[in-house]
């Protein structure tokens, strides 16, 4: 089993739920509660583990000054933290080798990959999204620290 296949386990026990934590000019942590799932990369076909976020949102400013972000799951006493190169791909942040008019495809992907379901599911949601400048992160793993030992 991949260290990702766990946090994407972990995240499913409690329906995407997760803290990502990005870093602010300040070099403090910002840490806020999404739904994260494991999907593969829309351009590359690697897993990552993605997230949402509304356009306007701090940890969106921080990725694009710092494109570093760490995502945690846990369920119960379990946990796995994911910590990567984090990349944007919204209306504000086009990522390279994805068209603008797959965005929507690919926000939709994210809360699939996250709560549950298809990407068709989340079809409904492609207005208010784009209304709200809905951007998608991407966390390429570069560290991955699990424990399923209550004690750490």
């Amino acid at each position: 089993m991949t260290e990702l296949t766990r946090a994407q386990q972990l995240g499913a026990r409690e329906s995407g739920l997760a803290v990502a934590i990005t870093m602010r000019a300040t070099g403090s942590p910002r840490a806020s509660v999404v739904n994260a799932g494991v999907l593969d990369h829309p351009v590359t076909g690697q897993p990552v583990v993605g997230f949402v976020s509304r356009g306007m949102a701090h940890k969106l400013t921080d990725i694009r000054e710092r494109p570093q972000a760490t995502v945690v799951f846990r369920s119960g006493w379990e946990w796995i933290a994911v910590e990567g190169n984090a990349e944007l791909a919204g209306p504000l942040d086009p990522l390279a080798g994805l068209a603008m008019a797959e965005v929507p495809r690919l926000l939709r992907t994210v809360y699939a990959a996250a709560v549950g379901g298809s990407s068709d599911d989340w079809a409904g949601l492609d207005e208010s999204m784009a209304r709200e400048g809905h951007t998608a992160v991407l966390v390429r793993a570069v560290r991955v620290y699990p424990t399923s030992d209550p004690a750490s």
